[in-house]
């Protein structure tokens, strides 16, 4: 890491720091930031003539401290019109991202990809947009450690800059901060960084962010990604050797898709999921035996999320190969068979009210159908107020909820999906697919987001070399009683 100094026009920017393992593209996208010059407009002045976006650092010879010259002007600020009437290309930059109905996307600062499709899907959560929003170094508990604060600074402030842009945004602070955080993530291969796991990006950081905002005292919520993603499996672990029975519970923060010859949908691959064997010692046997666990969801977050296991190490390649296999998914996805006995019996009368919800929106509302019968369908995130704070929703295991609260249906409709595209995990491309507010779905390929239609998100199920989706995510449907 290199630090120096650019002079520009009648000013000097001191301290700039060069990570010289990047390649000068991504210093131009730090100079841009700083002075508003376009990297294409910039002309560094270094050994041997102008810098090169892919020049090699080690070649060109820059040292600690040097001063270095830049030349370029910077992009035209947008003028008032003359007249009242406002156009939306004269509105400010913030303003226009608002209007625009979606937001920025994401520089790839080379075969990241992985990382920016995992930003893309999780900032589409607005509760954890609002808890990043609270976060400061005050609130900071003391179990947290400096690069871990470091990263959820970066991640609050990388949201920020993809709502206020409308031009791609440069991920370079948060792409330094998440490798030193992960170093895994800074593998090299012929000089340039490797493709990783979308999926592996996606479990740090959020089991980052579950340590950072965890509330410093016990009357908050005391883990605010835990409550928005976080499942309760209680298992039952049964020895047929031995007859031994236990039972166990656990938190996950995704559930998994088991893919094999008998899976065509997402449903079953959920089921294979819950069931496993597992090897361990047996106390009536006195030796190793195997058991077999079967898991029943306990409790439901706001927003599921569900990984297809379509990865596994092939020792003949030593890599991780892909399972092509189709495995479709629905739009609506409904959990309640894999719930506990005791969540069902929680679910029944909200199941059955939004029933009777459905049924009115057919025609078999009578006027004289009493006000209190009435039901009002939400999403997870119920409407905000004027401070942009969501309002508090009741979960079902809150035994205290009052009847005017709102209670989960294990109804789920999906909002991202995030699609591989090749062979194995450490290549191809990755690609984020997420539901916007207005109910448009977006691509965010890298810097270039477009608009998709709903009827193609279900067809990203494999079966081929086109995308498909490796995690997804629902967001719970909630109704008021």
């Amino acid at each position: 890491m290199l630090t120096v100094s650019v002079k520009w026009q009648k000013k000097v920017f001191e301290g700039i720091e060069i990570d010289v393992s990047l390649p000068p593209y991504v210093f131009k996208a730090q100079l841009y930031d700083l002075t508003g010059v376009p990297p294409e407009r910039q002309k560094i002045m270094v050994k041997g003539g102008l810098l090169k976006d892919d020049a090699d650092w080690s070649a060109i010879g820059v040292k600690d401290g040097q001063k270095l010259m830049m030349m370029g002007t910077a992009d035209e600020i947008v003028k008032a019109p003359e007249k009242a009437i406002v156009f939306a290309e004269d509105l400010p930059e913030e303003e226009q991202a608002t209007n625009l109905g979606y937001s920025a996307g994401l520089v790839n600062l080379g075969n990241t990809c992985y990382m920016n499709s995992t930003v893309q899907c999780l900032k589409s959560v607005p509760e954890l947009k609002s808890a990043l929003s609270n976060y400061s170094l005050a609130g900071r508990s003391n179990d947290v450690d400096q690069t871990s604060h470091m990263l959820t600074v970066a991640t609050r402030e990388l949201f920020g800059d993809l709502d206020r842009s409308v031009n791609s945004v440069s991920p370079t602070q948060f792409w330094m901060v998440l490798r030193k955080k992960f170093p895994q993530f800074s593998q090299l291969q012929n000089g340039m960084h490797m493709q990783q796991d979308a999926e592996e990006c996606w479990t740090q950081l959020l089991y980052t962010l579950s340590q950072s905002l965890k509330a410093p005292t016990p009357s908050e919520d005391p883990d605010a990604v835990k409550a928005l993603f976080g499942v309760n499996l209680r298992s039952r672990v049964h020895c047929q050797e031995s007859g031994e029975e236990s039972s166990e519970t656990e938190s996950v923060y995704s559930l998994k898709c088991h893919i094999s010859h008998e899976v065509n949908h997402l449903h079953e691959g959920l089921k294979h999921g819950l069931k496993g064997e597992l090897e361990k010692t047996s106390p009536a046997l006195g030796r190793t035996a195997v058991y077999l666990k079967e898991s029943l969801i306990d409790s439901l977050p706001r927003y599921l999320t569900v990984q297809f296991v379509r990865f596994f190490w092939k020792r003949e390649t030593n890599q991780k190969a892909k399972i092509l296999r189709k495995v479709d998914y629905p739009l609506e996805l409904d959990i309640y068979d894999l719930c506990s006995e005791e969540l069902r019996k929680k679910l029944e009368a909200p199941r059955q009210k939004l029933r009777d919800e459905e049924g009115k929106k057919l025609g078999l509302q009578t006027k004289s159908s009493s006000k209190d019968s009435d039901v009002k369908m939400t999403d997870a995130e119920a409407p905000s107020n004027e401070g942009g704070e969501s309002s508090t929703v009741t979960q079902q295991e809150g035994a205290s909820s009052s009847e005017k609260g709102t209670h989960m249906t294990g109804i789920y409709d999906l909002v991202s999906v995030l699609t591989h595209k090749g062979r194995s995990a450490d290549s191809g491309h990755y690609v984020a697919w997420v539901k916007q507010e207005s109910g448009k779905w977006i691509q965010y390929d890298d810097s270039y987001p477009s608009i998709q239609r709903e009827e193609d998100i279900t067809k990203l199920s494999g079966g081929g070399d086109w995308h498909m989706a490796y995690i997804i995510m629902y967001k719970a449907r909630f109704v008021s009683m």
